[in-house]
Order: structure tokens, then sequence, then C-alpha cells
């Protein structure tokens, strides 16, 4: 689904089902051992030794998603760690963003000559809870889903609205945390998805346009920002 998303610049790398817990090598992925790393670096697995076997598994599945995107570029494996804020950090000469949701996980890269920046990101399509949708949208932002949701089948493709303004957010975020060293709060960036499948974001004065895919339960956003 990611890919259809992306300019060809970018290489991206997916995976659909729950994220195994132990999965055996598959060439792209450092020797195989066991335990709850298998398939990481050792580097990697020391971020994730004290979480649960759930969040292992979703960490070790979409590092597996990074090696075969990176491969993509034409790059070897490497370790795949984390910044301050929790974001993936690249080889150098690289950008790229991570998601997973619950049966999917993705990822996308680039080569900085070609890409300053991107995000992604995966969401059920699901209504989000009725107590989030003040804290990720706006008056107008709310406004413009209930005028959607009243519109029913003419305004486009069956979507959650909702979810569909919060996974362009995330992926907005996800794409200006490397440019600024700053994450964006809900409140401080606009969104409006077109029912044909884009989508317009306006923050700190910069519009960006991003892309949307609603596909078997699944929502999925990618925004890029090139050189």
């Amino acid at each position: 689904m990611i890919a259809d998303l992306l300019p060809p610049a970018v290489a991206a790398a997916e995976a659909i089902g729950p994220a195994p817990e132990r999965r055996p090598g598959l060439g792209l992925f450092p020797a195989p051992g066991r335990g709850p790393g298998l398939g990481l670096f050792p580097a990697e697995q020391a971020l994730v030794r004290t979480a649960g076997p759930r969040r292992r598994a979703e960490f070790t599945a979409g590092r597996a998603c990074a090696r075969t995107a990176l491969a993509g570029l034409g790059l070897p494996a490497v370790p795949v760690l984390a910044g301050r804020a929790g974001e993936p950090r690249w080889p150098a000469g690289v950008t790229g963003s991570i998601t997973h949701c619950a049966g999917y996980r993705a990822c996308a890269v680039a080569r900085t000559a070609d890409m300053a920046a991107l995000g992604i990101d995966a969401e059920p399509d699901a209504g989000l809870p009725a107590e989030l949708i003040e804290s990720v949208a706006d008056r107008a932002e709310r406004a413009w889903i209930a005028r959607q949701a009243a519109a029913g089948s003419e305004a486009g493709p069956a979507v959650r609205w909702d979810r569909l303004l919060f996974s362009a957010k995330e992926a907005v975020g996800k794409l200006w945390y490397p440019l600024t060293g700053r994450w964006l709060g809900f409140g401080q960036l606009t969104v409006f998805p077109d029912p044909a499948g884009t989508f317009s974001a306006q923050v700190d004065g910069s519009r960006l346009t991003g892309r949307w895919l609603a596909r078997d339960g699944l929502i999925v956003t990618a925004v890029t920002w090139p050189c």
C-alpha cells in the first residue's frame, strides 16, 4: 500500500499480518539467534531489552522493513537506532520513516540528495475515541469532518475521516522533526484531506501536500519534502 503513495526516489517495504515474535534470518538480517531480539543487531536489541513481547515484536518487524527498504536503495543492513525522541536514526545520507499498527508495518527511505525528509503513518480505519477528537482537530477541521461524514458516499471512498486526519498529522510530524528538531503538537498544524486521495497541511507558514489510501481496514498516509 505505502509504495503507491510515494515518488520513485523513495524505497519502501511493508509487511501485513501479526508481527511475529520470532522469525528466522532472511539474508538481509544479522545472523539469527535466539530470544526476543531475533533479527536485531545487538545495539537494537538493547533498545527493547525491557519492553514487553508486543513492543519487541513490533520493533523487530519494523526494523526488518527498514532493512528491506534500505536494500532497495542499494545499501547494506545496518543498525537503525533511535534518537532522543525515539525517532529512527538513519545512515548518513538517508532519510526515512517507520510506522506500524495492528496487522501492518512499513518503512520508507530515500537518499537526502533526492528527498530532504519524509513521513509515513498507518492506522486502523476506525473512528477515534470521542474524547480525543478535540485534541486532534481544531474547530474548522472538526466541521470539515462532520461535513464529510454527512455527505456519506458522495464524498468519495468510505473512510473514517477523523482517523484519516489523525494519520495525516502523524505523518507530517514524522517529517517535521528531522527537519527542525522539534515535534509538532496536533494544534500546531492544520490538515484538510481531499476525498480524491491527497491532503494539504499548513505548518509554520509552510504548505505540504501528502497522499492517503484506505484499503482492507487500514489507512496509510505519506508526505515528502523534496530537496
